[in-house]
């Protein structure tokens, strides 16, 4: 029996050309990132089971992690995200971390579910957090950085919107407003966290078998819908007005304007389906029909890192996964034409010469070049066939002649014009054309 060319179910093989955009990705989030004075941070994939279960449950880990025993009985777990690894480790140097702390990170992540479009199971996910901030601007700028990550990738405004809300409005709403007790609103929570994925009139129906017989005849589920369908703080029952919460959400969007922020809208279903948010949360979603929905999101979690017997710090993070990332710059024909790293592709021609070329070789690649040589003495045209293939833009020819009068004819593989240089002529042209996106023709086009 044969073994299968195909990877593990929900996982990617990434290909040069697959690495390339991953590549491509991830540079611009670094590069925004530690402009805004953020540090990157890693941790192990592994950590132990209880870490996910403080602020989840047994049926999550049991239907969406990959959990197993280790050979020394205890029970690990494939890290899922990283929240719970960042408060860990802030948590490990309370004491001796300079606040506010602002660390980001690209891990490779493992989930346990059902693949579609949007949502694999092995997955890249960007984290940026800040912690120590108790005010609003921290939320203001973990929005900024997302808001700049997007433009970073030549994303316009009305390619996305920014919704906004309060987990801890909603707390008050279903609390003081509606008369709810803790475990309904949980239960609401996590069924409005999945209402625009399902029909409205199951929504109804399942919002409905919450209630008690006597909250449905006082009216409970009716408020409740009237409650759905806010769309500004404006419209929020008059004793709100003057609410803490909501006074932050004003002045967040205040502040979001001021910073030439103009696709932020008020979203009073936005919950985030994570129990450790404790405030303002926030989520990014791609106006494209074709791929309308929720890319990526975050919030205020101020009780994680309490979680682990150190004093609680303030924090504020989001995330973003490279696969919804990824079909956002597709379906906005965002994604940029990326070219091979290799510079010059080396053909050798001749008995004995790659060991002859070695010092022209060497020159070549401290001088900064990325250089490919065929070593495989095949004929020439098959050489220069596999360079086209590659995508390269240049060829070197390397011969006895060239090796004794350190000319070196350069074919510019894209137009098939052809001309002797120095090493140090070639160095230029070649950096000059570096980022160029110049197509390379297809191998049966070249004029050999």
């Amino acid at each position: 029996m044969s073994l299968s060319t195909q990877p593990y179910k929900g996982a990617r093989d990434f290909y040069p050309e697959n690495k390339r955009l991953q590549k491509y990705m991830f540079a611009k989030m670094r590069e925004i990132s530690e402009r805004f004075g953020y540090e990157e941070y890693d941790a192990p994939i592994l950590e132990p089971t209880e870490l996910y279960l403080s602020k989840g449950n047994q049926e999550i880990i049991d239907e969406q992690t990959y959990t197993f025993t280790d050979r020394g009985g205890r029970s690990v777990t494939i890290r899922t995200e990283m929240t719970p690894t960042v408060s860990r480790m802030v948590a490990g140097k309370r004491q001796e971390l300079a606040y506010p702390v602002r660390w980001y990170s690209i891990p490779n992540l493992w989930r346990y579910e059902r693949t579609q479009r949007g949502r694999l199971r092995e997955f890249w996910q960007y984290n940026a957090d800040i912690f120590g901030v108790e005010g609003v601007e921290a939320e203001h700028e973990a929005i900024l950085l997302a808001d700049q990550i997007m433009k970073g990738y030549g994303a316009k405004p009305e390619m996305y919107t920014i919704q906004l809300s309060s987990r801890k409005l909603i707390d008050d709403l279903f609390g003081a407003y509606l008369e709810l007790d803790q475990t309904q609103s949980d239960m609401l929570i996590r069924l409005i966290d999945r209402m625009k994925k399902m029909p409205y009139e199951s929504f109804v129906a399942q919002a409905d078998a919450i209630l008690t017989p006597t909250q449905r005849d006082n009216g409970t589920l009716d408020s409740l819908l009237q409650l759905l369908k806010i769309q500004r703080l404006d419209d929020l029952p008059s004793s709100y007005t003057n609410k803490p919460t909501v006074l932050r959400l004003r002045q967040l969007m205040d502040m979001l304007d001021s910073s030439r922020i103009s696709n932020v809208i008020f979203d009073i279903t936005l919950m985030r389906g994570f129990d450790y948010y404790t405030d303002m949360v926030f989520e990014v979603i791609d106006t494209n029909p074709e791929n309308n929905r929720s890319m990526f999101g975050g919030g205020r979690y101020d009780g994680l890192v309490g979680l682990f017997g150190v004093e609680p710090v303030p924090t504020v993070g989001f995330a973003m996964g490279d696969v919804t990332l990824q079909n956002f710059l597709e379906s906005h024909g965002l994604l940029p034409d990326l070219v091979t790293e290799t510079d010059v592709y080396v053909v050798l021609a001749g008995t004995n010469t790659y060991e002859k070329a070695q010092r022209v070789l060497a020159d070549m690649r401290d001088m900064g070049l990325h250089v490919a040589v065929d070593s495989s003495g095949r004929k020439l045209e098959k050489q220069i066939k596999t360079a086209v293939k590659k995508g390269i833009q240049y060829a070197i020819f390397i011969g006895e002649a060239e090796l004794a009068s350190d000319q070196f004819r350069l074919r510019n593989l894209a137009d098939g014009t052809e001309e002797a240089h120095s090493l140090q002529r070639i160095l230029s042209i070649v950096k000059d054309h570096r980022h160029t996106s110049d197509p390379v023709l297809d191998p049966n086009d070249i004029d050999l």
